[in-house]
């Protein structure tokens, strides 16, 4: 006598039918002020691998956090964080756990702040964790990439951008940048940011001044993919790292975080160009 195997037919032992389950869709609250999808804030540490979770600070930019709770009181003032609604919030919300900067525990990098010794115990870990990727080869330390100047001057690996009455240092190429949101099969939008119809913005010779407080350097001249002409809601597009289709769907959430650092002409001066990609195109004589 054979046994009837319902487990391959969809149906209980007795016949009766399996209840189909499908997945929920991951969406963003409507009243949260982020729309990344915690699908989207698990990432590896470029420096020593182990894993971190991404989120947006109040000001919009990213931060690496340690994925596991600590004791706030094993915490240094200045390396407390919480979360609210998908937003790092730094110095705690005075419970008894807080979350960490991973930069402090990275053992690819130096301290930041001084830890105690559950916390360098916590660092040691990790640093066993990354030699044994770097020993099976999963694991090839490179610097960050705000280490390396681009290769041909003449086209900014990394741009700067402004929009919105600021500025701000791209990941990549302007044709390169690629637009965060979720597409209908949940995988990331493959599609560009830079249209190729529509407003565009327009390379233009800028001072490197100061803004927000930050260092004066000497006077010179640098480019800048300005958009400022462009109308406000084109440069929320460029600001949000969507496509026009994207942009257009409220509803949708992000699967990644917006690649855009504030720029500071100290710290990113090696993404400094001080001649513009393209030539303007030179005007007959009048004869």
């Amino acid at each position: 006598m054979c046994p009837n195997n319902r487990a391959s037919t969809g149906c209980h032992w007795d016949s009766s039918p399996r209840p189909t389950r499908h997945p929920r869709p991951l969406r963003g609250a409507a009243a949260s002020p982020s729309r990344l999808l915690r699908a989207g804030q698990s990432g590896r540490c470029r420096r020593c691998g182990n894993r971190i979770d991404l989120y947006q600070r109040a000001d919009q930019r990213p931060i690496a956090l340690h994925p596991a709770e600590v004791v706030t009181a094993e915490v240094p003032d200045c390396c407390r964080w919480h979360l609210s609604g998908g937003i790092a919030y730094p110095h705690g919300d005075g419970s008894a756990w807080c979350r960490i900067p991973h930069v402090v525990l990275c053992p690819g990098s130096a301290p930041t702040a001084r830890i105690g010794l559950h916390l360098e115990a916590v660092r040691r870990q990790l640093a066993l964790r990354t030699r044994r990727l770097i020993d099976t080869g999963a694991l090839n330390p490179a610097p960050p990439a705000d280490d390396a100047p681009a290769a041909d001057a003449s086209a900014p690996g990394r741009p700067v951008v402004q929009m919105l009455l600021s500025r701000y240092l791209a990941d990549s190429p302007l044709e390169d940048i690629r637009c965060v949101a979720q597409t209908r099969h949940r995988r990331r939008c493959p599609h560009p940011v830079l249209a190729t119809t529509g407003p565009a913005g327009a390379w233009t010779l800028l001072p490197t001044g100061p803004q927000r407080g930050q260092l004066t350097l000497p006077d010179a001249l640098m480019a800048v993919y300005d958009l400022g002409h462009l109308p406000y809601a084109e440069q929320e597009r460029w600001r949000a790292q969507r496509c026009p289709a994207h942009a257009a769907v409220r509803g949708a959430a992000d699967l990644a975080l917006a690649g855009w650092q504030v720029f500071d002409p100290l710290l990113h001066a090696a993404h400094i160009r001080t001649h513009l990609p393209h030539p303007p195109a030179s005007h007959p004589k009048d004869g």
